[in-house]
């Protein structure tokens, strides 16, 4: 398996379904490496604990974390099964940013942006994190987010360690639909 199937595959079990191979995230999250690389196994999938480390710590997006003694590994953000992942309130720069595609645009402009199965709508510091994040879906469409707007309405928003803003919606009042950049891929 290369890295990014198996960072897929991280993915896939630590944010969505660990159930799936007998896995049981503590409440924040938490799964024991041991437990993953055995269901793994048992599902034909080839990894070691060292490849695992690799895998987090090389990661240009820092999507995993490892527990302080090595021992477990999480996703940063992104899940659909419930997790208390202990953030703190931070207060976000004046504009963030969302890349998505612009099939999208219409139910945006109509809800806003929302969480959909994921605990949290997902916003980038910058233009170009947001463009690659939209170029997974197709030619990438920049939305720009008053932000700071937004936090003293009073939304609440979240910094993750890998410097992914997480909100619970924006509204589409606070989307600068005027300013949004269509990108390449």
């Amino acid at each position: 398996m290369d890295d990014v199937a198996a960072s897929k595959y991280l993915s896939w079990v630590l944010r969505h379904d660990p159930q799936a191979l007998g896995l049981t995230p503590t409440v924040d999250g938490w799964i024991s490496i041991e437990r993953l690389l055995e269901a793994a196994a048992a599902e034909g999938k080839s990894l070691t604990h060292a490849r695992i480390r690799e895998l987090v710590l090389a990661s240009d997006k820092q999507r995993f974390a490892l527990s302080p003694d090595g021992l477990m590994i999480r996703a940063q953000q992104g899940h659909s099964i419930p997790v208390e992942l202990g953030y703190a309130p931070a207060a976000p720069p004046a504009l963030l940013f969302h890349g998505t595609v612009a099939a999208a645009l219409p139910s945006i402009r109509a809800k806003g942006l929302l969480r959909g199965q994921r605990h949290h709508v997902h916003l980038s510091a910058n233009r170009e994190t947001a463009t690659r994040v939209g170029a997974r879906r197709g030619t990438p469409v920049v939305l720009v987010v008053r932000a700071m707007q937004m936090a003293e309405a009073g939304s609440v928003f979240y910094r993750t360690p890998n410097g992914v803003w997480l909100v619970d919606h924006v509204p589409a009042d606070d989307i600068d639909f005027d300013s949004l950049v269509r990108g390449t891929q």
